[in-house]
């Protein structure tokens, strides 16, 4: 989840920078990428993920 955040983001940085415009003087397209990157470093971290989907369990007999 916070990796398809951090592709918005990404994309919309990137909107922003091609056309030119802000969203005021604390959204810039620098403050997009850095909130871009740490969703990213939080994916990689493992946060906000679930883990239980991955793991394997086994049945004892």
């Amino acid at each position: 989840m916070l990796a398809i955040l951090a592709a918005v983001l990404f994309g919309l940085a990137l909107l922003m920078e091609l056309f030119g415009f802000g969203l005021g003087p604390v959204v810039t397209t620098g403050t997009l990428t850095t909130a871009g990157l740490l969703c990213v470093a939080l994916h990689l971290a493992g946060i906000a993920t679930d883990r239980s989907r991955f793991t394997r369990r086994r049945r004892r007999r």
